[in-house]
């Protein structure tokens, strides 16, 4: 059934139309408005955006400039464009609705009653969500410095700094403990969905695999639903959430998540990232435990050789493979040393019964984060340097081929396709 049968059903269009329109109803009006002159001037009727950042849902309000990804399934297009009121630059993901399925419909629409539902300050904001055409618009912030996968796949190859860690997860932690307190699983915690801003701040996305754990306006204690599209999260799911028994599971599967995502920050790569997705299912199920890689879990004579980035450890212990350098010895990335509060931290978020495994708001409380004396805003961009967040956008119109390139080949080092936003 196509998207514009699937419109027909009163009950469905009700219900869209209420996620559909973030800021003033009335500014949608202008888009019946076909001529040139009523195009003018429904941009000039454009209002900047309020004290809570909501954007005009009208596409005319926005100069698209360029592709910088793609994704679900083909279906959605992500631009960067402008915001003309503001001369903000945003993301805008496109998503052709007509060529969904009712599944994907459905999809979307719980994302977008989520974000709707959602006010705090570490999750991605979504600034506008219409409806042009035949396509989804949702527009969200620019993220400068890309998500955390993007700058460990691109600077941090071996991993990022404890204290780089420890504000990104702070940000994280205080982002589900909240999801968590609203009745939701996020079930889709991972490097790609962290989002770093111009100034620093920590944002997390990734809101299209959410789950409610209230059924009939009660809270139930465990949930059974196995995520979809879930294939390019498998590696940062909890066992329980895997094995898919009468048990199922609750928001401490988010926490191990966690875990995992403290693996990859630290050793550059995620754990059982290029394991056959059964014999990761008996791996977690059998209590294999990732842990970071430091002089602490890899031993001493692994660490006098330089380790092939290729053949890297996947951080549950299975030894590195290691390559001399021009003939010679040399340091071992991962001849370092973590401290004993991050090594418990991760050994805390992983523990194979989730009823043993602290919730987001205990995390909050872990030594681990004692190290963290400034706000995020103001020591993460030194913590990421020589990293360099994406603001010159100069020449960044659809008129100047030649400035557009520029601008393109800085975003091409985004793997924006995995944001999810």
């Amino acid at each position: 059934m196509s998207f514009l049968r699937w419109v027909s059903d009163r009950i469905l269009v009700d219900g869209l139309r209420e996620l559909e329109f973030f800021g003033d109803p009335h500014l949608g009006d202008s888009r019946k408005k076909t001529d040139e002159a009523a195009s003018s001037e429904s941009v000039a009727s454009c209002r900047s955006p309020d004290s809570m950042g909501i954007y005009a849902p009208d596409s005319d309000c926005y100069e698209v400039l360029t592709v910088i990804g793609k994704g679900f399934e083909e279906l959605m297009t992500v631009n960067l464009a402008r915001y003309k009121p503001s001369g903000e630059y945003v993301c805008i993901r496109r998503v052709n609705m007509e060529s969904c399925t009712n599944d994907m419909v459905s999809f979307l629409q719980t994302e977008l009653h989520v974000s709707k539902l959602f006010n705090h300050p570490n999750i991605l904001p979504y600034r506008a969500t219409f409806i042009a055409d035949n396509e989804l618009w949702v527009v969200t912030p620019f993220m400068a410095y890309g998500s955390a996968k993007d700058l460990i796949s691109t600077h941090f190859t071996d991993g990022m700094s404890e204290l780089a860690i420890a504000y990104i997860l702070l940000g994280v932690l205080k982002a589900l403990d909240y999801i968590h307190h609203m009745g939701y699983v996020h079930r889709s915690v991972k490097a790609s969905h962290i989002l770093i801003s111009v100034d620093g701040k920590v944002y997390l996305s990734g809101l299209r695999s959410i789950l409610s754990m209230i059924n009939h306006g009660q809270r139930v204690k465990v949930v059974h639903d196995f995520p979809k599209h879930s294939a390019r999260v498998l590696p940062w799911l909890s066992p329980e959430v895997l094995q898919q028994n009468l048990q199922g599971y609750d928001a401490k599967s988010d926490i191990y998540s966690v875990g995992i995502t403290a693996c990859e920050l630290a050793n550059g790569h995620v754990p059982f990232k290029d394991m056959p997705a059964t014999q990761m299912l008996l791996e977690k199920l059998n209590g294999t435990v990732p842990c970071l890689l430091d002089t602490a879990t890899i031993p001493a004579s692994e660490l006098t050789m330089k380790t092939s980035r290729s053949g890297a450890d996947s951080g549950i212990g299975e030894g590195t493979s290691c390559r001399p350098s021009n003939g010679e010895p040399s340091m071992h990335p991962y001849n370092r040393s973590f401290s004993s509060h991050f090594h418990n931290l991760v050994e805390q978020c992983l523990q194979r019964n989730p009823d043993l495994r602290p919730n987001a708001g205990t995390l909050l409380n872990h030594s681990f984060f004692k190290q963290i004396k400034r706000r995020a805003c103001e020591a993460l961009p030194e913590l990421l340097r020589p990293v360099s967040p994406i603001t010159n956008f100069e020449g960044a119109q659809c008129s100047d081929p030649q400035g557009m390139a520029g601008v393109v080949s800085s975003l091409e080092q985004l793997d924006v396709e995995d944001w999810d936003f």
